[in-house]
């Protein structure tokens, strides 16, 4: 019989997950600062990719914490919505819409990682791991952070400009 699941298996899971995503954020963020038309926008994703850096080191270290090898997981809901992302960016490019549609797909994936990164955290605190819920509080509030500026962008420019087309 296969061995009871506990806590400490569903976090390193979902750990391996988090890590596969931000990997794949890596990889998608200079594309995102090509296809976007506003230089503000453009910052905003390249200020994303150096942190997104941070984060994959932030989580090597806590797999360290864990005595366990940094690796990811394929994770069906990020390549989901970064497949969402490319789309806009074909589907829009050249068009008034294209940065508003940049900044739904960034939020999107934003969104999903502040809900790995709260889960993660709170596990990590029942689990009395604190100095990996200390790690990943300091990423999950990062996540935020660029949720915010994402919001701000579309509302002092990108939402408007799509519209008046």
């Amino acid at each position: 019989m296969a061995k009871e699941k506990t806590l400490d298996d569903l976090f390193l899971d979902t750990l391996k997950d988090i890590y596969y995503a931000e990997k794949k954020i890596l990889k998608a963020l200079p594309k995102m600062a090509r296809a976007a038309s506003s230089a503000d926008l453009k910052a905003a994703f390249e200020k994303h990719k150096d942190e997104t850096q941070g984060h994959v080191e932030r989580l090597q270290q806590v797999f360290e914490l864990l005595g366990k090898r940094a690796q990811g997981k394929t994770c069906p809901a990020i390549d989901g919505i970064i497949e969402e992302g490319e789309e806009i960016m074909e589907e829009f490019k050249g068009t008034p819409a294209l940065d508003a549609g940049l900044i739904s797909a960034a939020q999107a994936v934003e969104h999903y990682e502040i809900t790995r990164y709260g889960t993660l955290k709170r596990w990590a605190e029942v689990l009395g791991m604190s100095d990996a819920a200390k790690l990943l509080e300091q990423t999950l509030g990062e996540e935020s952070m660029t949720d915010e500026a994402l919001t701000g962008l579309a509302d002092a420019s990108a939402n408007e400009m799509a519209k008046a087309a």
